[in-house]
């Protein structure tokens, strides 16, 4: 058991530096707000002693007793988790930057057909991508897990869709069309990380060969997760508390320290995908990252999250509303 986590802890070593490298970065670009600053340079320059910084990065995590490795990557999982809820909340970000732009607005002469259109697309994209799951993951009536996950991923989608058109709330189909693309998504995500035995995996192949699909699901996989730590990083408006501030000419177009936070927690959700979301966890085969429950059940909690995330962001603004007229009706009660 302890040789299996050092094996581990060696595992996480490679992104392990580059969380050490990000946190130092966060340290030393916080408070920036100023394009002529001197931490301005250093965050967008000063390439020779970054990489002395990175360089040392790599050496540190060799020389700390493999105690603190372990303690590192507990906290590595909790940051992981973190970063799925900056991931969920950029994502509900776009969604509602989408719908502002595409959806007229009430009394409105601004034509909602491409509006229409997506949101469309997103629903039949929605409820044909949760037919595909059923053809896919349910080869027999007793995988009952499987069973009960794809027809919950249909009722919140129902759900959302039934929310975002009450009158009281009247978002419109778009944000709820591609919300519901993004749960199906996670659900797929979630039954694609079941281990690789038992009755209910079917494994698909192309030709004689199925390593070459691994492969290729592994590579688009990498990039689609460093696509989405780099437009988190950057897009950090959805993480402001306040939307009024005037931005100036020479202040920094982003927030540096979020930047460089968001790739910490990002670097740490890498390391979770190749220990696939646990410490002890056994080595796994050939190009297989993020496969066993642990996994699983990381993103069918994600799936939840996202879905009780948005239906609040719903609701929330016709509660704020009913409060007051509330108020006012015991005042004049009294």
């Amino acid at each position: 058991m302890r040789s299996m986590n050092c094996l581990c802890s060696f595992c996480t070593l490679p992104y392990t530096k580059r969380q050490i490298f990000f946190w130092v970065m966060f340290a030393t670009t916080f408070g920036t707000r100023k394009l002529q600053g001197v931490r301005n340079s250093w965050h967008s320059g000063c390439w020779t002693l970054k990489f002395l910084v990175y360089a040392v990065s790599i050496v540190t995590p060799f020389i700390i007793p493999n105690i603190f490795i372990q303690l590192y990557g507990e906290i590595a999982r909790m940051g992981a988790g973190i970063f799925l809820i900056l991931q969920l909340i950029s994502m509900l970000h776009l969604i509602s930057w989408c719908n502002k732009r595409w959806m007229p607005y009430a009394g409105s002469n601004q034509c909602g057909l491409f509006g229409l259109f997506l949101s469309t697309v997103s629903f039949i994209a929605s409820f044909a991508g949760i037919l595909v799951l059923y053809i896919l993951y349910v080869p027999n009536s007793s995988c009952m897990f499987n069973i009960f996950t794809i027809i919950w991923t249909a009722v919140l989608v129902k759900i959302m869709m039934a929310v975002s058109l009450h009158s009281k709330v009247n978002e419109g189909l778009l944000s709820s069309g591609i919300m519901g693309s993004y749960i199906v998504f996670l659900c797929w995500s979630a039954l694609h990380s079941e281990p690789r035995t038992g009755k209910c995996y079917t494994e698909m192949k192309i030709g004689k060969d199925g390593n070459w699909a691994t492969i290729i699901s592994f590579i688009i996989a990498i990039c689609s997760i460093v696509s989405a730590t780099f437009s988190t990083g950057i897009n950090n408006r959805s993480f402001q508390f306040r939307s009024d501030k005037i931005q100036l000419e020479e202040d920094a177009p982003y927030s540096y320290e979020i930047f460089h936070i968001v790739f910490a927690v990002g670097a740490m959700y890498f390391a979770m995908l190749f220990i696939s979301w646990e410490l002890n966890h056994p080595i796994t085969r050939k190009w297989s990252i993020d496969v066993g429950w642990a996994s699983t059940w990381v993103k069918i909690m994600n799936e939840w999250l996202a879905f009780c995330i948005y239906v609040w962001r719903l609701i929330s603004p016709a509660l704020a509303r009913k409060q007051p007229a509330n108020d006012e009706e015991s005042a004049s009660t009294t």
